[in-house]
């Protein structure tokens, strides 16, 4: 489709405004004069629009000329970003990076590094989405997010991906100082636990099969959205369970959240970073290096 507003046209438009004059606007484009005057006149007579009110000593924009101005600049400042996006992509800049980490772990892990990329000053959107057990392979399968952070390996689907180990992170099961199983003799039996509801973060997952851990056959749950959600309900009395020992270190100093021993421990779970094998983009592979240094991740799965 054929239109007459032209990224040329605009630009003379942005430079007469600026420069205050056709002839100011000549000389910034490095053209005549009579070509500015005569793309103006071309785009008024293409438009029937009157661009210019030329009835006084100097020609000034109509209403009509203020709005095409203003929208125009617009149209010019996505012209100028498309350009330099295509710049980056051929360059093998993404122009955006979606991060997915297991909510098992806190998105400030991730903060560090998000600052020093920003200081590169490369126009990469970086989307960080928080997932839940399964939800993490799932989003990484899917292409919901091109880098995962946290993944474990009993929910790995079957495919070509690049794997690296973060750490290992361990649980403790916790319940509200002021909760019935607070002053229980320990260690813990499943009886015991069983009583009371499990507090459960659902799966996101939406094709792999969904998971969960530490729940014992016909005990109540009380689900949420995400591990912060399942120590809120926790801290309340509202459900009992096992959290990482690492996201509770501020609700055990101050007393609000207290560890059993149980008859059946948990063992700890490695943690892994993933992507696509061949997926080899600029950010994702800064990313990737950045956040395999040592402690760059692994000192938050551990108290």
């Amino acid at each position: 489709m054929h239109t007459a507003i032209t990224i040329d046209a605009l630009k003379v438009l942005d430079a007469i405004d600026r420069k205050g004059s056709f002839a100011g606007a000549a000389n910034e484009l490095f053209r005549v004069p009579s070509a500015i005057s005569y793309t103006v006149q071309k785009l008024e007579e293409d438009l029937n629009v009157a661009i210019y009110d030329r009835t006084g000593h100097r020609a000034r924009l109509t209403p009509a000329g203020r709005y095409l101005l203003e929208e125009g600049r617009t149209l010019l400042e996505a012209a100028e970003n498309l350009a330099h996006t295509t710049r980056q992509v051929a360059q093998g800049w993404e122009t955006r990076l979606r991060i997915g980490f297991n909510s098992l772990l806190p998105a400030e892990c991730l903060f560090p590094a998000t600052q020093e990329f920003y200081e590169l000053g490369v126009p990469v959107d970086v989307q960080i989405v928080e997932e839940v057990f399964a939800g993490t392979w799932d989003a990484l399968q899917s292409r919901r997010v091109d880098l995962i952070i946290g993944a474990d390996n009993f929910s790995k689907p079957a495919g070509n991906y690049t794997t690296k180990p973060l750490g290992d992170m361990p649980f403790v099961f916790a319940v509200a100082a002021d909760h019935a199983l607070a002053g229980a003799e320990t260690p813990l039996s499943e009886e015991d636990i069983s009583r009371y509801p499990a507090a459960v973060a659902a799966d996101t997952s939406r094709s792999l099969p969904p998971g969960h851990a530490g729940i014992f056959h016909r005990q109540r749950t009380l689900t949420v959205a995400n591990i912060d959600q399942k120590i809120a309900i926790q801290v309340a009395g509202l459900g009992v369970g096992w959290l990482p020992r690492a996201r509770i270190s501020e609700q055990l100093d101050q007393g609000k959240l207290v560890i059993k021993e149980v008859q059946e421990s948990r063992q700890p779970i490695t943690l892994h970073m993933a992507r696509h094998a061949e997926d080899q983009g600029k950010a994702l592979m800064w990313f990737w290096e950045r956040l395999s240094v040592k402690d760059a991740v692994s000192n938050w799965l551990t108290a």
